[in-house]
């Protein structure tokens, strides 16, 4: 890793660390990011989860700071399947080639992008789903986590905003989804051997720093000011993965 990899890692890694406290999405960066840096696609998928970790720490205490908190009983219905579909998702993950994984996980932008455009919509009218309907979603949602974690913070958005939780509460839950789905998935990762310390650590460093930031900027609003640049950031990014930006420019 050259030394301009590594300000390319901590800048990108602030800025994702913010996007994924304000609304989720930021690994649509930092895994390409990773690549670009020279780590293999599996092993940037699982480097990737380092800075998720502590990025969510920062994050979670951030919003404690600002008087965000949930109450524990809302969440016992969503980690338990989240943990099991995790380490489905990223014990299956590991399994593919790089060249494959980085084709899989360009196309996965696509959607992401889509749905980053057309954010989701808080439903305050929703009936609450059926624990088995919640049991079977969130262990959907943890498997995705677990195998890919880009945008899971989108989607579950979409979900809690489905089930009537204002957008800053949904973030604060989103946060503490995505801690406990990654201290499941990532020593996967790395008794995988798909986990490159050196970037991992110095992109972890702007993770955090982005994510206290953010959490911040969440609870007062501002989500609007960087949607645009990380979606023109994020097809830069998805061309170069699927092998179109050589071809285009």
């Amino acid at each position: 890793m050259t030394a301009l990899d590594a300000i390319i890692l901590l800048a990108g890694g602030a800025f994702a660390g913010v996007v994924n406290a304000m609304a989720g999405g930021g690994s649509m960066l930092t895994v390409p990011l990773l690549v670009l840096a020279g780590v293999p696609g599996v092993a940037a998928n699982g480097s990737n989860r380092v800075g998720i970790l502590t990025s969510n720490l920062t994050t979670f205490m951030s919003f404690r700071r600002e008087g965000k908190t949930v109450d524990p009983k809302s969440l016992t219905a969503i980690i338990p399947p989240a943990l099991v579909g995790a380490a489905v998702g990223a014990f299956g993950i590991s399994q593919l080639t790089d060249e494959t994984f980085e084709r899989v996980f360009g196309l996965v932008m696509i959607p992401l992008i889509i749905l980053t455009i057309i954010k989701p919509q808080v439903n305050t009218d929703a009936k609450d789903w059926p624990a088995a309907v919640t049991a079977v979603v969130f262990f959907g949602i943890g498997i995705y986590a677990g195998a890919i974690q880009a945008g899971v913070g989108l989607v579950l958005l979409a979900a809690l905003s489905r089930a009537g939780l204002d957008l800053v509460t949904a973030n604060v839950v989103k946060v503490i989804f995505t801690f406990f789905a990654t201290c499941i998935a990532l020593p996967i990762f790395i008794l995988q051997g798909n986990v490159r310390w050196l970037p991992a650590l110095v992109l972890a460093l702007g993770l955090s720093v982005g994510g206290w930031i953010g959490a911040k900027l969440a609870v007062r609003g501002g989500e609007d000011r960087i949607r645009a640049v990380m979606l023109v950031a994020a097809i830069a990014l998805a061309l170069k993965l699927l092998g179109f930006w050589d071809w285009l420019f």
